[in-house]
């Protein structure tokens, strides 16, 4: 029996045999009293990528974002971020249930930043009978916007804007290898205008599990106090690291391969039905479906892409997505718009 076509996240790679290699031969100790080599270097070597003083692993990108808002806004207090952001819709609402945060929205189409939208709708110092906004978070790339990759001249109007009301931004920066890639924009330079950072290694990247939550080192102290209360306090947790290490060295620059495999699939979307994607909007590795013109639900769609060998994700009555990786090759992308195309007849 063939093996399916996942394409349901770039989460679902597995690790190649060098990345297992990496992973045995890592120094280990124990990372809650803060012994483990491997741990302590990877912290080191991502938080001087992005400029950061210090960083703090964690085994998932909702644990990082929400240590690195925590320590940016009390409880009771407000996060602004934009409607169809992670932190909002897929985070199950830990930001409230943890830490006391309140969050307001804006909308942005395919989740594109305009620093405008975000600072209108902030209202700090709003005395003791309102809500006091904080903080606001930007997402790059944008995971329900398609893949979006967020413009530097926006990020730096959101900075200057956020400076002049006395606001704290954080970058749920999961999928900021895409963005590198795709843009050419340092780490460096992405990671000055933000006060935290999340960034995940289990995305693109294909580590199979692993975040790091950056910023200065008074907020990592914090966070990794929090990630101790949260139970997510790891031990030997070097091998995961040091799958982490191997990822950074090997699998970068591979990104373009995903980003182009993308686009092909979205010009052969496009070939059935110009209103389900268009092409010229995938800059990175996720193609996202709008179906509200088909005569089938995205479920009903992903459904018959699951029998015919291509598995997708189904994330809204209208909405598909799906996302390449190094785990999905040209071959398979051949196959895959074959499927799509058979798929989206009606």
């Amino acid at each position: 029996m063939t093996a399916p076509i996942d394409l349901r996240s770039d989460t679902v790679t597995r690790p190649s045999q060098a990345m297992r290699d990496a992973m045995a031969q890592a120094p280990v100790g124990d990372d809650v009293y803060g012994d483990d080599p491997t741990v302590n270097s990877l912290e080191e070597r991502v938080a001087a990528m992005f400029g950061k003083e210090a960083g703090v692993f964690t085994p998932t990108g909702s644990l990082a974002n929400q240590l690195a808002i925590r320590t940016l806004v009390a409880p009771g207090e407000e996060l602004l971020a934009e409607s169809n952001s992670h932190i909002v819709r897929a985070e199950l609402g830990a930001a409230a249930v943890f830490s006391g945060i309140t969050t307001r929205t804006w909308p942005a189409t395919n989740g594109l930043l305009i620093a405008k939208d975000a600072l209108d709708l902030a209202r700090p110092n709003s005395g003791p009978y309102l809500v006091s906004t904080t903080a606001i978070a930007v997402e790059n790339t944008h995971n329900f916007g398609g893949g979006t990759v967020q413009p530097l001249e926006e990020i730096k109007a959101i900075r200057k804007g956020a400076d002049e009301l006395g606001l704290a931004l954080h970058l749920d920066g999961a999928r900021i290898w895409n963005a590198h890639i795709a843009s050419g924009v340092a780490f460096n330079e992405y990671g000055k205008y933000f006060d935290t950072i999340s960034v995940c290694l289990s995305k693109g990247l294909g580590a199979p599990i692993g975040s790091i939550m950056l910023s200065n080192k008074e907020r990592v102290t914090k966070a990794r106090i929090w990630r101790k209360r949260y139970g997510a306090g790891m031990r030997q947790v070097g091998l995961l690291a040091g799958a982490a290490h191997y990822a950074l060295d090997h699998n970068m620059e591979r990104l373009s391969e995903d980003h182009r495999r993308a686009k092909e699939l979205a010009v052969a979307i496009a070939s059935v039905n110009k209103s389900f994607v268009d092409p010229a909007l995938v800059e990175t590795n996720i193609v996202g479906l709008d179906l509200a013109k088909a005569p089938y639900t995205a479920a009903e769609f992903a459904a018959r892409c699951k029998d015919a060998g291509l598995w997708i994700s189904a994330l809204g009555p209208k909405y598909a997505r799906l996302v390449t990786h190094l785990d999905f090759d040209d071959e398979q992308c051949k196959a895959a718009i074959e499927i799509l195309k058979r798929a989206l007849v009606a």
